[in-house]
């Protein structure tokens, strides 16, 4: 089943995307929801057009990604946590963790468009995140979680 996204679906595709689903999928989850629409000749045509309008726009917004992208680049990114026995933390560092330590920069960045390399952090030591700040603008970021001064 051919659909066109109307919202970005994680780990399916961004917003005006043409994706290939299963019936079940688009039929009971994305089109009822909102998220998608058939993908017929006609709902082409429209994204075509509205696609072509947007490409002026979509440079300006590449151009502010591009920004931010260079604003946390350099960032030392250090995450502190509760840490038990061998280095072991209680509970764990998660996308949230990582946005947070980012807005304390001055950069704002949404949860959702942070993913963790392995999901979330259990032990001290050095990782790296993906964040993307556009379709076209994706940054590798390394954190460091460290242990919590008593």
């Amino acid at each position: 089943m051919e659909l066109i996204l109307k919202k970005d679906v994680e780990n399916l595709g961004f917003q005006d995307d043409i994706v290939t689903v299963k019936n079940g999928y688009g039929r009971n989850y994305l089109i009822p929801k909102g998220d998608a629409i058939l993908a017929t000749s006609s709902a082409k045509k429209v994204l075509a057009e509205t696609l072509k309008q947007r490409t002026f726009k979509e440079e300006k917004i590449i151009k502010e990604a591009k920004a931010i992208e260079e604003k946390i680049k350099g960032l030392e990114i250090k995450i502190p946590a509760k840490v038990g026995e061998k280095d072991k933390l209680f509970g764990s560092v998660s996308n949230a963790d990582v946005a947070n330590a980012i807005a304390k920069s001055g950069a704002e960045i949404e949860k959702k468009f942070i993913t963790i390399s392995g999901g979330l952090v259990k032990r001290l030591g050095k990782y790296m995140a993906k964040v993307r700040l556009h379709r076209e603008v994706i940054i590798e970021l390394p954190f460091d979680v460290i242990a919590e001064k008593k």
